[in-house]
């Protein structure tokens, strides 16, 4: 069998779901909406600011103590407090009993899952990323931009990708991946974002300047591809390739992984596999 009719086009079946965001007409009387206007106008907005700063604060960490998010936000214990039991009563955040320490609640996995079942390109890409995970036995990787990072919408793994790779929903520094150099490459945005926030390096690899970042952007221009060798994990290694829209931008990348100890050697192979992947996916969306 060959790679394009290994790769030969997978039909999504029914419309892609897309998330209504239509107001429900009638759900709140006229005196309520002003009632809302003028409570974010003594400011709400700024209290909602304040809750999604606390939900940031759990980025890097499973728990926190109400010390710590008052630290981190630079707040009093007492307004961090008020805030984080605010998220408790909406199952945004939750209060491990055994150790004191607040952790994100449920709720809000079942309104992240929500999101990623929405998201055109992740639906539409599901047949194709399996399809791409059985003939090049890698664990396979759809990602999008998010400010100067990546955020990996969909990971199909291999039995030894397991032990490699944290779950779905992990963002990483843009350049310190090949789906970030690969976006960046058709995204100034993402590029200058990446270049705006700096290079902090994860492993020795890292590129770490902007001149090396230029070089590699410029590489993935030229071959199609942007590989990453040890650069984000040690003993890990990808490819990937974007997948670009009509005006030629990129609006998201699949990427191959697998270990350092067997990819490298295999990258020929795997970079036509995914930019054919991801030229197909394209298609498949109708960017």
């Amino acid at each position: 069998m060959t790679i394009t009719q290994a790769l030969a086009p997978a039909q999504v079946k029914g419309p892609v779901a897309r998330a209504d965001l239509r107001l429900v007409p009638g759900s709140a009387s006229a005196r309520s909406r002003t009632a809302d206007r003028d409570e974010l106008g003594r400011g709400g907005v700024k209290s909602v600011m304040a809750a999604l700063d606390v939900l940031d604060c759990f980025t890097d960490e499973d728990e926190l103590g109400v010390s710590d998010i008052a630290r981190r936000l630079g707040v009093a214990k007492s307004t961090a407090h008020r805030l984080v039991t605010s998220l408790c009563t909406r199952g945004l955040a939750e209060r491990n009993p055994e150790t004191g320490q607040y952790r994100l609640g449920m709720h809000l996995f079942e309104l992240g899952q929500l999101a990623a079942q929405r998201l055109r390109l992740r639906q539409a890409a599901m047949p194709l990323l399996e399809e791409l995970r059985q003939i090049s036995g890698c664990t396979v990787q759809l990602a999008v931009a998010s400010g100067a990072d990546v955020l990996y919408v969909e990971r199909l793994s291999t039995l030894h990708g397991m032990r490699l790779f944290s779950s779905v929903g992990h963002r990483l520094p843009a350049h310190c991946t090949s789906s970030g150099k690969a976006m960046a490459a058709y995204d100034p945005m993402l590029a200058r974002a990446r270049c705006d926030a700096g290079f902090p390096a994860l492993t020795g690899a890292s590129i770490r300047t902007v001149a090396a970042y230029d070089r590699s952007l410029a590489e993935a221009r030229r071959s199609g591809v942007a590989t990453s060798v040890d650069e984000a994990n040690v003993g890990v290694s990808s490819v990937a390739a974007p997948v670009l829209d009509s005006g030629g931008r990129a609006q998201g990348a699949i990427s191959l992984v697998g270990p350092t100890q067997e990819l490298p050697a295999d990258f020929g192979r795997l970079s036509r596999l995914v930019t054919i992947g991801a030229r197909r996916l394209a298609r498949t969306v109708g960017i």
